[in-house]
């Protein structure tokens, strides 16, 4: 699309003549169109990067497109609610220097629009122009401090079971090829497929057991059409998006085993993958039929007996569900009996993996393969959810706020990503959000727990920053005894005391050779720990002496578990508190915790949109706020009492 000629020139008889009567001075309609509004102009630049500038017809003026994006998610409204506001709202009119009756666009050209943001990656340009306009402003600096906190999203998809999630994905599957493959070309077992997974559902009234088999059987129906795509004669199969999401939950949620000799030489293979083109074999002098044993669509998954003193359902065994035919006959199988397609080794077993093989990023719904599950706090503070999670820095202010004032605080920061990643690993990527717009690390940065760690600490040390939150409490694997917090350890020299004030007799450094993480371990000697009093608190009856692993930074952790429990450090821990209240009003006033769209690209662009509007609306109120001020004090000077 080609960009239309732009003009900030106003027409005589405008929604603008009418701004004295309308719109008061502190209007925030009239803000918009006094400060707002001319940033959104000087962003065209960069807006221009999103179209093409000589040929295609006439696109929408990019500047309107982004100060209705802007406006919609400050009033929260949808799309087509913001092209209604558009048409007869006068405010949005005057924000944004148009005049009443000017022809409007279809809702779906907002769509469109945001698709040309997240292609050229111009989802942050909302918020950076916003922020812009806050540096200029003198309310937010290049460096300054700032509190970091997340919170969770939850994705535009229903929560599923696995058996859910499996069924679904081969329903979504078959859908796709039944567009590409002709009924000639389709499978013998195709009507099958179809009848269980399309035209039927699963009865949930049904027992664990019975939902435990029905997985298993979706397991191996999964595994017997993914090898007969994989099949030289099907390599001209179109293969859609939906097969290839079905091959990954598969690899996801089921193992693959072939050989039966022995449970110590099976082998576990991976999801079949689509084999590539082979000349055709030469036909033989007497081609004999496959064995019904040895095809898996001839295979029907049965439960082998559970083992001894286990819960937990027994693998699945592929058998034949008919009796071998000596002479099969040609054409359809025997009423009852898949099809004798595609012939695979004896002895495959498809089993479903246990819940701790499961991969943290697996699929959770097909629908939306990017929302991830995790879980947050233990037993009925618990909280569970499918989606993702963003992390929320926000600047902070010291200086003390008169009755009334707003606040001077702004977002600096929004970033999304899975919703199993640690709130460490978000961290890291908002420095590089915030390197990438141009801001410098804060010197002071407020968090919780759940970002600090030995390593976090060093680092801002060396850079000459504070990172001000809790330590993690030490792990209490030792079944109550002395943990490491009791020990005064000193990793540089090499030195560690025990509660009972006696130092370690050998210190060893510990270097594993994946991770690169280094340890150091100290211990006691036998002797000493035999005569002291209080063997029973730090060490087990069959243990000889105490030994202490701790890490290369031990000594940075000790000493602020030891900080944070003075007033002194309690207090300094006060500025983090606000950031629960600004999540508060992401979640309530924006509608932060759902997803608007799917998709981790889109569901990015919402949460920059939504941060812009929560900065647009402080800007706004702080704006009117000093206008106010500054109409009381020219009213309270001595020139105007004298008049």
């Amino acid at each position: 699309m080609s960009l239309p000629d732009f003009s900030t020139q106003g027409e005589l008889f405008s929604t603008a003549g009418l701004s004295a009567s309308m719109f008061a001075p502190t209007d925030r309609y009239r803000l918009f169109a006094k400060v707002i509004y001319p940033r959104l102009v000087a962003a065209r630049a960069a807006l221009e990067k999103c179209y093409c500038s000589e040929n295609g017809r006439v696109a929408l003026e990019p500047i309107i497109m982004l100060g209705v994006s802007l406006l919609q998610f400050l009033d929260g409204v949808p799309d087509r609610q913001a092209v209604e506001m558009l048409q007869y709202h006068a405010g949005w009119n005057f924000a944004l220097n148009r005049q009443l009756g000017d022809p409007v666009f279809h809702p779906t050209s907002l769509g469109h629009f945001r698709d040309r943001l997240e292609e050229h990656q111009q989802s942050a340009l909302g918020f950076t122009t916003i922020g812009d306009g806050l540096e200029e402003a003198g309310l937010v600096s290049r460096q300054s401090r700032q509190r970091l906190d997340s919170t969770q999203m939850f994705g535009r998809v229903a929560k599923m079971s696995r058996l859910d999630c499996v069924r679904e994905s081969l329903r979504l599957a078959l859908k796709e090829l039944e567009e590409t493959l002709s009924e000639p070309a389709r499978p013998g077992f195709w009507l099958g497929l179809w009848e269980r997974y399309v035209e039927s559902q699963v009865d949930y009234r049904a027992s664990a057991e019975k939902l435990a088999r029905k997985l298993a059987e979706a397991g191996a129906e999964v595994w017997q059409l993914l090898e007969w795509l994989g099949q030289p004669q099907q390599a001209s199969v179109a293969v859609g998006p939906q097969v290839e999401l079905l091959r990954r939950v598969f690899g996801e949620q089921f193992e693959v085993r072939a050989g039966q000799a022995s449970p110590a030489t099976q082998e576990t293979v991976s999801a079949p993958a689509r084999a590539e083109p082979a000349p055709p074999a030469p036909p033989e002098a007497n081609p004999t039929p496959p064995a019904s044993s040895s095809s898996i669509s001839s295979l029907k998954p049965v439960a082998e007996p559970p083992q001894a003193g286990t819960t937990e359902p027994a693998p699945m065994r592929a058998e034949s569900s008919c009796p071998p035919e000596p002479n099969p006959p040609a054409g359809d199988p025997p009423k009852g009996c898949p099809a004798q397609n595609p012939p695979v080794a004896s002895g495959v077993e498809v089993q479903p993996k246990d819940k701790q093989q499961l991969p943290s990023d697996r699929v959770q719904n097909p629908h939306e393969p990017e929302a991830t599950y995790a879980s947050k706090g233990q037993g009925d503070q618990r909280k569970e959810h499918v989606g993702y999670k963003i992390q929320v820095a926000e600047t902070v202010c010291e200086a003390t706020l008169a009755p009334g004032e707003p606040t001077r605080n702004f977002l600096s920061g929004m970033v999304t990503h899975p919703a199993f990643e640690s709130d460490e690993a978000g961290a890291e990527k908002m420095e590089a959000e915030q390197a990438a717009m141009g801001l410098e690390k804060p010197p002071v940065q407020y968090v919780d727990g759940a970002y600090v760690s030995a390593r976090k600490l060093v680092e801002a040390a060396a850079e000459g920053r504070e990172l001000i939150g809790p330590a993690p409490p030490p792990a209490n694997n030792n079944d109550g005894r002395f943990t490491t917090e009791a020990f005064t350890v000193e990793v540089e020299q090499r030195r560690a005391t025990c509660p009972a004030g006696r130092q370690n007799t050998q210190c060893s450094r510990l270097e594993a050779q994946v991770t690169g993480r280094v340890a150091y371990r100290f211990e006691w000697d036998t002797a000493t720990c035999a005569a002291c009093p209080l063997r029973r608190q730090c060490i087990k009856a069959e243990h000889p002496h105490r030994t202490l692993v701790v890490g290369e930074h031990h000594t940075a952790l000790q000493t602020r578990r030891r900080e944070q429990r003075t007033p002194e450090f309690k207090q300094r821990m006060k500025p983090r508190n606000a950031i629960e209240g600004t999540q508060s009003e992401l979640v309530r006033g924006y509608g932060l915790r759902h997803a608007r769209y799917r998709g981790l690209a889109r569901v990015r662009l919402q949460n920059y949109f939504t941060a812009a509007a929560c900065n647009l609306n402080r800007w706004l109120r702080r704006l009117a706020w000093e206008m106010k001020q500054g109409a009381m004090a020219a009213s309270q000077s001595p020139a105007a009492a004298t008049r």
